[in-house]
């Protein structure tokens, strides 16, 4: 039997599975990982938790599995996108705690970058909108506020990277500085035309190329992991950030396929093929995981705040003690009662871009219950997720292509029956979930599986793809555009005019 071992580093966890070369799971471990909020709207992780954590779940994943690293073929390695780390090369430890994706303190000097008439520059280049929630601000920060920090790194003495840089430099011993296209592409510093660093972008942020990884295809060779870590070297032979490789996990490979993770946030992806189309409805072009340097892209949307709305439900107001428990009490009632919540924690995403949204509960009445505002909170995901999906077939129909005919999803909060329910109502469209779920992990195991030759090509990976269930809408079209206007009112309560 032929192992592939995926190291899965998510921003509320840290999981280790393998997978057997059919896409099967024969063993997981997971671990969480702590948050840090020193300020209103900061989000941070200690990178050296992120290391244990990953490390840590990788063995006990091979010993559950009863296998030695011997028998693992290669490794895939998926992350937690944009959140970004400075480390010292010859130390290896960090100069400061990680910035996580959702972190907004970069948003003074975003407001800066679009007064100075940046943002189409930005945009042709790599595909963003110019926000906060992308990492080279988050590195330009990091270089004006950790005293030293821009001295050492015009030296050249500290290294950059996204979490799966992070974690290579570990597994490697600090032999190797790598990161993928696609983590790459959630920078604001890459031309994802050329799929190279853009020495303008670097200027402008005024960040040294000295700090910057190298830049590899998806799916090859990013070095081995050092033998004592595991007890054996390994291939690292697939990198991509979540969101890509749950699209590459989906077998989405071709223009028009689309999927949805529902996890902490939302985020939808639509491959578009080798086609580099700009969104004229909010949405940002990103490089979809590829195996080539040739470009691929994808237009995604993100929702901030996701299955996260029900984790503030069971800790931030204590209405449920544990996460499983939403589902029941929002099937106690047969709809929200007229209850909207938009769960504008930390702004609005796409296709809204609003970062000082806040979040609102609108609609109340002497008749609501608990039940009518975890309801609400379920439904919010559907809403902002069909918000993205009609602002994706807007831009497909616009780019000559068909809309989106069917969605398929994973995360965590897509076993919920009612909201993949809901979701499917909204859209209009079938909503499709796998047979394995945890596509994001499978995505990196596929990946390793390519470059090191358990699988022959990407037709052969979607020959594995599997649905579980298929939820048909049951609504009438009318119903569900009367219900996305009632949230689109929702949505303009939550900035103060």
């Amino acid at each position: 039997m032929t192992y592939l071992l995926a190291l899965d580093q998510g921003t509320s966890s840290s999981r280790s599975i393998v997978f057997d070369e059919r896409g099967h799971i024969v063993a997981q471990a997971q671990l969480e990982l702590p948050q840090i909020y020193p300020r209103p709207g900061w989000v941070e992780h200690d990178p050296m938790e992120i290391w244990r954590t990953q490390l840590a779940t990788a063995r006990a994943a091979l010993q559950q599995a009863g296998i030695t690293a011997r028998e693992i073929r290669a490794v895939g390695i998926t992350n937690q996108r944009e959140t970004t780390v400075l480390w010292n090369r010859k130390t290896g430890q960090p100069v400061h705690h990680a910035i996580v994706w959702q972190d907004r303190r970069a948003e003074p000097a975003c407001a800066q970058l679009r007064e100075q008439g940046k943002a189409d520059t930005i945009q042709s280049k790599t595909g963003l909108l110019i926000d906060a929630y992308f990492s080279g601000t988050k590195l330009q920060w990091l270089l004006d506020n950790v005293p030293g920090a821009r001295d050492a790194a015009e030296r050249g003495e500290l290294a950059f990277g996204t979490v799966d840089s992070w974690l290579i430099w570990q597994l490697t011993h600090g032999q190797v500085h790598v990161t993928d296209v696609s983590n790459a592409a959630r920078t604001m510093l890459l031309n994802v035309h050329t799929n190279q660093w853009d020495d303008e972008l670097l200027s402008l942020l005024r960040i040294p190329k000295a700090l910057m990884p190298e830049v590899l295809p998806s799916s090859a060779h990013f070095g081995d992991i050092a033998a004592d870590l595991l007890g054996h070297a390994i291939r690292i032979g697939g990198v991509a950030g979540d969101q890509q490789s749950a699209l590459f996990g989906q077998a989405c490979f071709t223009a028009g396929m689309a999927k949805n993770t529902y996890g902490t946030g939302c985020f939808m992806l639509m491959h578009t093929g080798h086609t580099f189309q700009t969104s004229q409805n909010g949405l940002l072009t990103t490089s979809a995981a590829q195996a080539t340097m040739h470009p691929e892209f994808a237009m995604e949307g993100s929702v901030f705040v996701g299955g996260a709305v029900v984790q503030w439900l069971r800790d931030g107001l204590r209405a449920i003690s544990s996460s499983s428990e939403v589902e029941p009490l929002a099937l106690s009632v047969p709809d929200s009662g007229g209850v909207m919540m938009v769960p504008a924690f930390t702004g609005l995403g796409a296709p809204y871009w609003q970062p000082d949204a806040r979040g609102t509960i609108t609609g109340l009445t002497r008749g609501t219950t608990l039940a009518h505002i975890a309801r609400a909170a379920l439904e919010s995901i559907a809403y902002q997720s069909a918000a993205l999906l009609l602002a994706m077939s807007r831009d497909a129909v616009a780019a000559g292509g068909a809309p989106v005919s069917e969605l398929r999803v994973d995360g965590g909060a897509c076993i919920n029956d009612l909201l993949m329910q809901f979701q499917a109502d909204l859209l209009g469209i079938p909503v499709v979930r796998p047979a394995v779920i945890e596509t994001t992990a499978l995505g990196a195991a596929y990946l390793a599986g390519l470059s090191s030759g358990v699988y022959g090509s990407t037709g052969e990976l979607s020959q594995l793809w599997r649905a579980e269930r298929r939820f048909v809408p049951t609504l009438g079209a009318a119903r569900a555009q009367e219900l996305m206007e009632n949230w689109e009112h929702a949505v303009r309560q939550t900035t103060l005019a």
